[in-house]
């Protein structure tokens, strides 16, 4: 068993679209980014690969080149796991907390858990969210910026 955290953190802007565990929120911001921009994916990325020792989301794809411009962060997550299962793991379980003010998250966890899982392809039960708000404090509560945090748990195949 092998155990990895993720970290994640994105202003929010108008005239972007919402989407957190690849599925678009209904919202008037969304999050800033050189790709989708969803903090959610985007922690479980950096759990996955620090678990299976293989660095963070920068170093597979930087946002210095363009090829992952405004891609799809669901697309990312199935390269990660791709790469996470060349090194002989699979994903067991991951945990997951994003952290804004607004929107109501709760309302959209089944289908996020549903995309999540079937990229990593495993189960929905193996896939946890929750969501917290910071209380009206910083940059979050002020609704300007969104974070996220993932652990993951890999196992060998």
């Amino acid at each position: 068993m092998r155990v990895g955290l993720g970290f994640d953190y994105h202003r929010l802007e108008t005239g972007r679209k919402l989407i957190l565990g690849g599925v678009p929120i209904p919202f008037e911001k969304g999050l800033a980014g050189h790709s989708d921009g969803d903090v959610l994916t985007h922690a479980i990325c950096d759990a996955l690969l620090g678990a299976a020792g293989l660095g963070d989301l920068g170093q597979h794809f930087p946002d210095t080149d363009p090829q992952w411009k405004d891609a799809r962060s669901l697309d990312l997550l199935a390269r990660v796991v791709q790469r996470v299962g060349e090194k002989g793991l699979r994903v067991a379980q991951v945990d997951t907390v994003v952290i804004a003010q607004e929107p109501r998250l709760a309302p959209h966890f089944a289908a996020m858990k549903e995309t999540l899982a079937r990229t990593m392809g495993i189960e929905a039960m193996q896939v946890n969210l929750k969501a917290k708000t910071t209380e009206g404090l910083e940059a979050i509560g002020r609704g300007e910026a969104m974070a996220a945090q993932a652990i993951a748990l890999l196992e060998t195949r």
